[in-house]
């Protein structure tokens, strides 16, 4: 463990994604090309106008970070810019407890089947209005998806379940193509990462972070976990477009409503459909009610071939751990492809 590579810490108050861009532009430059090796040999090409098309979008979009964006894109080699910060994507478990103290916690990955994510992963001190924050983030990305603003709050996204219009697993692609098709043509909300860097660079504490996330529309169906600094702030934000149906904690999330809906189908991160995801909530609420060591609750199934980061992170003594995995294959459970930053211990090295 000690041999693979540090995750950085980045000073973004300044400057923000834009300088943290710059600062780490071959970074960004090879997770790019990570990301577009991934990609059918035959799609590629396409990638321009996927990425013009993403553009297009953002533009239209309610998104105050268009500007930045664009900066970002004239620093990068090539196209995927414009991609990445609409893609909200990302399929991830996460639970929210308060473990011996009353003190709220939440712990998290994410999944996704992109290799680099997890060797480049980075935790940007960012800084708005309200106060500083830390952000678990990649070069070229201005949302945000797992953040901790010390003696605030602590928030991370989840994919939400699959709107299916059909009922047969091979017509699925219909499903994703028809939900894509309806956000890039009526949907002018602001992308869920953008929206929760909102809340943590403008409120200022758990109760205004939830009036927020809960008020404000959002491009696309999501789940908010949330937590802040006192004993019973703990809740998920079950999110469509223009509503919001709030859980209160502690909780366990991965890729499905609390309560099933109709016509939605949960998210799988490599097992099967109808039940990876529940497998993954059920085995994460079990193992962070037993386990007290770091990461200890990171098993199989949360831990997959897709898990790319995991995360520990208080807003109320300031934790945040983060390590970065990788794997060969998604049927071989992800390894730690960096060293594990425990952002508390370096504070006090410092």
């Amino acid at each position: 463990m000690n041999q693979l590579p540090a995750i950085p810490v980045v000073d973004a108050r300044a400057g923000g994604p834009l300088a943290h861009a710059a600062e780490r532009q071959a970074e960004m430059e090879a997770l790019r090309a990570c990301c577009v090796a991934y990609l059918p040999a035959a799609a590629r090409p396409f990638l321009p106008l996927a990425d013009a098309l993403a553009r297009l979008w953002l533009v239209r979009s309610a998104s105050p970070y268009v500007e930045e964006v664009h900066a970002i894109a004239r620093l990068a080699g090539g196209a995927g810019v414009y991609m990445v910060n609409t893609s909200y994507q990302w399929a991830c478990t996460v639970a929210a407890r308060a473990p011996g103290t009353n003190a709220p916690m939440l712990v998290r990955t994410l999944d996704w089947p992109f290799a680099g994510l997890g060797r480049h992963v980075a935790v940007a001190r960012q800084a708005g209005p309200a106060g500083e924050f830390w952000n678990v983030t990649w070069p070229g990305a201005v949302g945000v998806l797992t953040a901790m603003a010390p003696g605030r709050f602590a928030a991370t996204i989840n994919q939400a379940p699959l709107y299916r219009r059909t009922q047969v697993d091979w017509l699925r692609f219909i499903d994703f193509a028809a939900n894509a098709l309806r956000t890039f043509s009526r949907m002018r909300h602001a992308p869920p990462d953008h929206v929760l860097r909102q809340a943590f660079e403008t409120a200022p504490d758990y109760a205004g972070a939830k009036e927020m996330l809960c008020r404000l529309p959002m491009a696309r169906p999501v789940l908010i976990t949330l937590a802040g600094v006192r004993a019973g702030e703990m809740c998920v934000i079950e999110r469509d477009e223009t509503g919001a149906h709030v859980i209160e904690g502690p909780i366990t999330v991965a890729n499905d409503w609390q309560r099933a809906r109709p016509g939605w189908e949960p998210r799988s991160c490599g097992g099967a459909v109808t039940t990876d995801s529940h497998e993954r909530a059920i085995t994460l609420a079990a193992r962070v009610a037993e386990t007290a060591r770091p990461f200890d609750w990171l098993v199989p199934p949360v831990l997959n071939g897709m898990t790319r980061v995991a995360v520990e992170l208080g807003a109320g003594d300031g934790t945040l751990r983060v390590v970065g995995l990788e794997s060969s294959s998604r049927a071989v459970p992800a390894t730690p492809a960096t060293q594990m930053l425990d952002l508390v211990e370096e504070q006090v090295a410092a």
